[in-house]
């Protein structure tokens, strides 16, 4: 019974390395597709007009990484497939708001408020590494403030 195991274990084993060897060249190769990878931020043209520099501050730290021309773009951001979720997601984020770019403020502008508000915004999933955008309560509240005095907020009239 033992002889038989023995060819059964080394065919699992030699599986498994090809497996394993397969996923590592997947992984190099796409390495080589090239949307992801370029992280150069386009100019700041217009910011807006923010009602003080606590909420531009606040702004900055929890909000400017994904909706201005300012990202920072951390290691794992030029690494595939990560740097393919990152890249969709800045550049959907700066079509729905940039605050680098306010020339022709969004309607979602006035938005912004609420969604911080609920705890929409900064995304849960951008906190867990980013842990210096997370804001206490106090300044959550500050934020929001500032935001709807800078923006509006947003309601149909």
């Amino acid at each position: 019974m033992a002889e038989k195991s023995a060819p059964a274990s080394s065919w699992k084993r030699r599986w498994a390395r090809r497996v394993l060897f397969g996923l590592a060249a997947v992984f190099v190769l796409i390495q080589f597709v090239p949307y992801g990878h370029s992280h150069a931020n386009p100019p700041v043209v217009k910011e807006p007009n923010w009602d003080s520099p606590a909420t531009r501050a606040f702004a900055v730290r929890a909000c400017f990484d994904c909706h201005s021309n300012e990202s920072r773009w951390p290691w794992y951001s030029h690494v595939a497939p990560v740097s393919w979720f990152l890249q969709d997601h800045v550049d959907e984020a700066r079509g729905k708001l940039n605050f680098s770019d306010f020339t022709n403020p969004p309607k979602r502008a006035g938005k912004a408020a609420r969604e911080v508000e609920k705890g929409d915004m900064p995304l849960k999933s951008y906190l867990l590494l980013h842990g210096d955008a997370k804001l206490t309560d106090e300044e959550r509240a500050a934020f929001v403030n500032g935001l709807k005095a800078t923006f509006g907020t947003g309601e149909k009239k």
